[in-house]
């Protein structure tokens, strides 16, 4: 289970205005903002639930995303996933999650896909007939086949996709973090990784925490949707209940998910 407790986070940032003599001033005086990126941040994530967490850019999904991942440290609160405190005990913890950034790659570029595989292999310790086992679920479900003896850098950006889920179940965790995973798929992509990730979770009780703009994927993969907006926790419920909460006052002329969220990204003045 994840808990998380009245988390806090706030970056020190730098600030100078542009030209060349603004920059000779901030080598004397140098000016700070304070970002507010997560303000008393609670929820509670049961095993095996698909959470969609959404929000505008800068809303403070990426912080949180880190601070479950162990990788940051917050200011202020508390975290425990499944008895560990993710950024104090960083090996055992991360042995028990999966990441996937869309923009970002674990696979190494210039060498074939399987060797990447064998590599983390040995990073996460998984004993070798797991890790065969794994390798032949994951390969036929995926449909990787002749994928794992590309180079990842020849790879289209699906075909990565498709071998990056792959890296981050591996070594079996329990909970899978997927960030913006779907970002410039093509359509059949998109179906396959949602059907793949409905599949984990309906056959292995994965947990998994889905951060993206796409309502499509929320649709297709969340059971329920956390609202993030400038640090807060603004909604926690169903699709239903963003409908809801986002029906605009006067009939509109397009009523789709992602006008219910914009409705009420404006309703609560984060827009």
């Amino acid at each position: 289970m994840i808990a998380m407790e009245h988390i806090c986070k706030t970056y020190k940032v730098q600030k100078r205005n542009a030209g060349f003599r603004e920059a000779c001033r901030s080598l004397v005086r140098r000016e700070y903002e304070h970002i507010h990126a997560l303000d008393d941040v609670s929820f509670t994530i049961r095993d095996g639930e698909m959470v969609g967490y959404m929000g505008p850019n800068g809303a403070g999904k990426s912080s949180t995303i880190k601070i479950l991942s162990g990788i940051l440290m917050p200011d202020n609160g508390s975290c425990v996933i499944d008895g560990l405190v993710p950024w104090k005990n960083r090996i055992e913890h991360v042995r028990r999650i999966g990441v996937v950034f869309g923009q970002r790659s674990q696979l190494w570029w210039d060498i074939p896909v399987i060797d990447s595989f064998e590599l983390l292999r040995d990073i996460y310790s998984v004993e070798q007939t797991q890790y065969r086992r794994n390798l032949e679920e994951l390969t036929e479900l995926l449909q990787l086949g002749e994928l794992l003896k590309t180079p990842t850098r020849q790879l289209s950006l699906g075909q990565r996709m498709r071998c990056e889920l792959a890296a981050s179940l591996i070594h079996n965790p329990r909970i899978l973090f997927l960030d913006e995973p779907t970002i410039g798929l093509d359509a059949v992509s998109k179906l396959a990784v949602r059907e793949f990730i409905r599949k984990l979770n309906r056959e292995h009780g994965t947990t998994v925490i889905l951060t993206t703009h796409d309502m499509q994927d929320i649709q297709a993969i969340a059971q329920r949707v956390i609202l993030i907006g400038k640090g807060r926790i603004l909604l926690d419920g169903s699709l239903e209940d963003i409908r809801r909460e986002g029906r605009p006052t006067e009939p509109a002329a397009e009523d789709s998910l992602d006008q219910a969220v914009a409705n009420l990204y404006r309703k609560l003045e984060i827009s």
